[in-house]
């Protein structure tokens, strides 16, 4: 059994993708994201929680806000990086669970089993990534 608590945000980026896959989106472009954190855990601590909503919240805006209105192709962190949804995904878990193993999150978050994060680039379309974590 597993228990969710998901919180939301958004981010607007500019970027180009490299390979002929991605035809006129090689050119550089614009992207509106949803973007969807869930935190999962085995169990509930002590308080009946699985991480602290506004602790969640406050560290997807911190992540989100540091990627929006930036052309993504000049962001040094992510240089030879193709910055596919799915990528931006695997990105924004990644440092989500860096803060978690930080204490970020609080205690429950030393205790998430996973966290998956969503990018909805419309309504017809969205990717995801889901990533163990380490329990401490």
């Amino acid at each position: 059994m597993t228990f969710t608590v998901t919180v939301r945000d958004h981010m607007m980026i500019a970027h180009s993708l490299a390979g002929e896959v991605f035809g006129p989106a090689q050119r550089l472009h614009g992207a509106t994201f949803v973007v969807d954190a869930s935190f999962r855990a085995r169990e509930l601590d002590a308080d009946g929680i699985v991480v602290d909503i506004a602790r969640a919240t406050a560290a997807l805006h911190t992540i989100t806000s540091a990627l929006s209105y930036r052309n993504l192709d000049d962001e040094p962190e992510l240089a030879g990086v193709n910055t596919t949804t799915e990528r931006l995904c695997q990105v924004i878990a990644d440092r989500l669970a860096e803060r978690a193993a930080a204490g970020v999150l609080g205690e429950p978050g030393r205790r998430l089993a996973s966290i998956a994060v969503v990018l909805h680039e419309s309504h017809i379309a969205w990717a995801s990534y889901e990533r163990a974590l380490e329990r401490g």
